[in-house]
């Protein structure tokens, strides 16, 4: 498959890494350096400042975007309008009335769009889901997860802190990250309370999000994002009524990725205990594109896709609204 990516910085590096048999044609940065250094680690890739060279490159069948959350939703809308499928990362958008046309549009064009909700990707994520789907938890009754890192000097200067260009703060950055996975578990939310707050950083935007989410059957999530945590953590915990999974780390910063699962005896008192590592590199992004690639052959629904980042923005919204943001 032939490849565009529009933007160039960490996270589109990252996905370029993960092509194995495409081809990435065109790359676009504003910064053309950064266009270049990408370009130029690839045959015969074409380097811009345009991204619209990118959408409309006649070779191009899909585009991976990877900028500012201000922009996602307008560069998804016309690589869409183009003909391209596209993958485009979360939250695909500020609200979620902008991602409404993206959904009308891939429908309308029959292109795949696929949301970059790669932490569903891990390992410990799909041994969870392996051992979900194969019953060993029963009825899953709540989800409690937390997932944080401490900033960085001048973190309060970045994009991230001005609600223009980002949407919002943690709650939208990491906090869909939690979301995402809690509905890929517990399904739909009918009930949204929580609190979006600014403790420490000097910024217009939330450095902590709290959540608690029940479904229409009273499941519940209770979520907490976090860029006042200091020293970076991810914790996810799930609970059914015969086991509980415990998810820790992400690799890298965050710890080791582990997961638990603890199975309950017919006799209860201590469980019988299974756990395994996965200290080697994550390989999520990887197989998050194989598997999109999958979807455009088989010409199946992409599984994290636009109305995920629909309901996920919605949450962010009605959290923001009743917090005064």
């Amino acid at each position: 498959m032939n490849i565009g990516i529009i933007g160039c910085g960490l996270i589109g590096q990252k996905r370029a890494k993960t092509l194995n048999n495409s081809r990435l044609v065109i790359c676009a940065d504003t910064i053309q350096e950064k266009a270049e250094s990408l370009a130029n680690r690839h045959t015969g890739c074409i380097a811009t400042t345009n991204w619209h060279d990118v959408i409309n490159h006649p070779d191009v069948q899909m585009v991976i975007i990877a900028t500012l959350h201000a922009t996602l939703a307008e560069m998804g809308l016309a690589a869409i309008r183009a003909g391209k499928h596209i993958l485009v990362e979360k939250p695909a958008g500020r609200k979620a009335e902008e991602i409404t046309p993206l959904i009308q549009e891939a429908a309308k064009n029959k292109v795949l769009a696929r949301v970059g909700f790669n932490h569903r990707y891990h390992r410990a994520f799909q041994k969870a889901r392996e051992l979900i789907d194969q019953g060993e938890l029963g009825e899953l009754m709540f989800v409690r997860a937390r997932y944080g890192h401490g900033g960085r000097i001048g973190y309060d200067k970045e994009w991230r802190a001005q609600p223009a260009l980002s949407g919002g703060g943690e709650l939208i950055d990491q906090g869909v990250h939690l979301i995402d996975l809690a509905r890929w578990f517990l399904g739909d939310f009918s009930e949204v309370d929580g609190s979006a707050h600014t403790f420490y950083w000097n910024m217009p935007v939330d450095d902590n999000g709290f959540l608690l989410l029940k479904t229409p059957k009273k499941q519940v999530a209770f979520l907490h994002a976090s860029c006042t945590e200091w020293k970076n953590l991810f914790s996810f915990e799930i609970y059914g009524r015969t086991g509980k999974i415990d998810i820790q780390g992400l690799g890298g910063s965050y710890g080791t990725e582990r997961i638990t699962f603890y199975k309950m005896r017919p006799e209860m008192g201590p469980p019988e205990t299974y756990s395994w590592e996965f200290p080697m590199e994550d390989n999520s992004w990887e197989v998050e594109l194989t598997e999109f690639m999958q979807d455009i052959e088989k010409n199946r629904q992409p599984a994290a896709n636009l109305h995920d980042a629909h309901a996920a923005l919605s949450i962010v919204e009605k959290i923001y609204r009743e917090s005064g943001l």
